[in-house]
């Protein structure tokens, strides 16, 4: 199947997820909404745990590919943290599948894969990506970190062991923002924004910006 075909199969079950609890969400209704048989939805996903699988694991990635634009939008370290949390903020509230990963609150409305990887017998490469391991909350918290702290050093790549160097004290300061922001999701602030908070709890951890960020800004 043409990826943008899978891509079809996932917006026609994030669509119905969006209307009915998903015990609700039929096969062969997603099957029709993306104009496939339901032959072809079972041959690409497997099964409605393997389209549920793979339903999470476009959602994580999405928000992570979030993160590293909000990572990349502003030259000042505490702006560019300050906009990660807001991206997360504003991503769980619209999203609940991203809301119920980054908190490990899983509705009874959601589909809720186990984390662990599940036996995989699909041809599928996206599929067999999918059947593994799923992030947790915790795992959430050190990608956004690492991520943040490449970023702002621009040292390392995301995922590869032994990165990334940097102080322990910018790297808490990127996991303050991130769990900050996650606080705010669990309890909202009463004005609504998560920016006041995460600018000044970082006021006194970051000031300027960091010469290498500042080079590879864009801008």
């Amino acid at each position: 199947m043409m990826p943008a075909a899978r891509e079809s199969l996932l917006d026609a079950a994030y669509t119905a997820l969006a209307r009915r609890p998903w015990s609700a969400v039929r096969m062969v209704d997603v099957a029709a909404a993306a104009g496939v048989s339901r032959q072809t939805l079972y041959n690409e996903f497997g099964s409605k745990d393997g389209l549920a699988r793979a339903l999470v694991r476009r959602e994580a990635d999405a928000y992570l590919a979030g993160v590293d634009r909000a990572l990349t939008s502003r030259t000042d370290p505490r702006d560019r943290l300050t906009a990660t949390a807001e991206w997360t903020t504003d991503t769980a509230r619209d999203n609940a599948l991203v809301r119920a990963m980054l908190t490990g609150c899983w509705s009874e409305r959601l589909p809720s894969p186990t984390l662990a990887r599940v036996p995989s017998s699909s041809a599928v490469p996206a599929q067999r990506r999918a059947d593994g391991p799923l992030p947790s909350p915790t795992d959430f918290v050190t990608l956004v970190r690492d991520r943040a702290v490449i970023a702002l050093t621009g040292h390392g790549t995301p995922g590869t062991p032994g990165t990334p160097a940097a102080t322990a004290d910018l790297a808490r300061a990127c996991e303050l923002a991130i769990r900050l922001a996650l606080s705010c999701i669990a309890a909202p602030p009463a004005d609504g924004t998560v920016t006041d908070l995460v600018r000044d709890a970082l006021h006194a951890h970051l000031s300027a910006p960091t010469p290498t960020a500042a080079a590879r800004s864009p801008r």
